[in-house]
């Protein structure tokens, strides 16, 4: 029996695993959701430094980067699966979010987002003024 191979498929499986793919990411693997006038993002940072967080909003754009260090070069490594050095990664958020009022907290790993939606995209009640009759002229 003729078997085809694939030389980079086990290439592609490797960088896979190590880089993730745009569709699942490696180094920040991450849950979003809305809960009332709020949406909550949470991000898997295992092991980071929380001064090595940094947090930035442009426009509509959230960026998050986190630095853990490199591995110890002198250490006679068994297993070194985790990635290290700088991950980033930037959220789009729509325009009926409110930019200004994000919280970010950071607890057992995780980092949390907390961002409300906009006053001016909250869902609201218009008053309807009754309008006069106007009477016909005879003449």
């Amino acid at each position: 029996m003729l078997m085809r191979t694939d030389p980079f498929r086990e290439l592609d499986r490797l960088t896979q695993a190590v880089f993730g793919t745009p569709a699942r990411p490696a180094a920040m693997p991450m849950d979003a959701w809305r809960d009332g006038d709020e949406f909550f993002v949470e991000l898997d940072l295992p092991g980071i430094d929380p001064d090595s967080l940094d947090l930035d909003v442009e426009r509509n754009v959230v960026t998050v980067k986190a630095t853990r260090p490199e591995l110890d070069p002198g250490r006679s490594m068994l297993a070194a699966e985790r990635p290290h050095g700088v991950f980033s990664r930037q959220l789009f958020l729509g325009e009926n979010l409110d930019t200004d009022r994000i919280r970010a907290e950071y607890r057992e790993g995780v980092l949390r987002l907390s961002i409300p939606v906009a006053e001016q995209a909250k869902p609201r009640k218009i008053e309807i003024t009754r309008a006069e009759e106007r009477q016909a002229i005879n003449a």
